[in-house]
C-alpha cells in the first residue's frame, strides 16, 4: 500500500506541482487518508491520498480482493479566495474513506451526499463524479491491480443533485455547459433547470 500511494503522491505532483499544504484525516476502523491542496493561479486544487491504496471492492461480493478492483482518488479544483473552502479537508476525506466504509465502488457518473455543507455556507451538499484523465493522467500499476483513476469532483446543489438522479449525470454537466456554469464558483448559484 505504502508502494502504490509513494507513486500516486509523486503522479499528483508531476501534474500539480508541490502541494503547499496537507491533512491527515482517519476515521476508526479505516485507513488514513491525506488530503493535499495544491495552488494553481487562482484555482486551488485539494487531492486525495489514501483512498487508492486498497482497491474499492463490490458491496455484494462477499469476500474484497485485496489486488483486482477499481482505485481511485478524488480532485477537486475550486477558486480561491471566495470562500473558506480549506474546510472541505475533511469531508473530502469522508468522501474518499466511504468506499472502505460503506462498501460503495466510486465511479464517473455517481453522485456522492455528504448531506451538509462541503465548507461552511458552501451552496453544495454533494458532488458528481466526472471522467478520469484530464487533469491528471491515470496511473498504471502492475497487472494484476487495476489503474488509479483520479477523479474530478464537481459540486452539485442539492437541486441539481436531484435533477441529476432524475435525468442523469450527462444531462447535467450539458445544461451546466449550454448555461456556461463555473463548476469552480465557490459561490456559483443552481443552474436553470426548467
Amino acid at each position: 500500500m505504502a508502494e502504490i500511494l509513494a507513486l500516486v503522491e509523486a503522479r499528483l505532483v508531476s501534474a500539480l506541482g508541490e502541494p503547499d499544504a496537507r491533512a491527515d484525516v482517519t476515521f476508526l476502523g479505516t485507513d488514513r487518508v491525506q488530503v493535499l491542496r495544491f495552488l494553481d493561479g487562482d484555482i486551488v486544487r485539494y487531492a486525495t491520498l489514501g483512498m487508492s491504496g486498497a482497491p474499492m471492492a463490490d458491496p455484494t461480493s462477499p469476500l474484497a480482493d485485496p489486488v483486482k478492483g477499481p482505485r481511485a482518488e478524488l480532485v477537486l479544483s475550486v477558486r480561491g479566495g471566495l470562500a473558506d473552502t480549506d474546510q472541505v479537508l475533511r469531508p473530502l476525506a469522508v468522501l474518499a474513506a466511504s468506499p472502505q466504509v460503506e462498501g460503495v465502488i466510486v465511479a464517473p457518473g455517481a453522485s456522492l451526499d455528504l448531506g451538509e455543507p462541503l465548507w461552511p455556507g458552501a451552496p453544495f451538499t454533494s458532488v458528481l463524479v466526472a471522467e478520469s484523465g484530464g487533469l491528471v493522467e491515470d496511473l498504471e500499476l502492475d497487472e494484476p491491480m487495476e489503474p488509479v483513476r483520479f477523479l474530478p469532483l464537481l459540486p452539485m446543489t442539492p437541486n441539481e443533485a436531484a435533477w441529476k438522479r432524475v435525468r442523469g449525470a450527462q444531462e447535467l454537466q450539458e445544461r451546466w455547459l449550454t448555461h456556461g456554469t463555473d463548476v469552480r464558483d465557490p459561490l456559483r448559484t443552481s443552474v436553470p433547470l426548467d
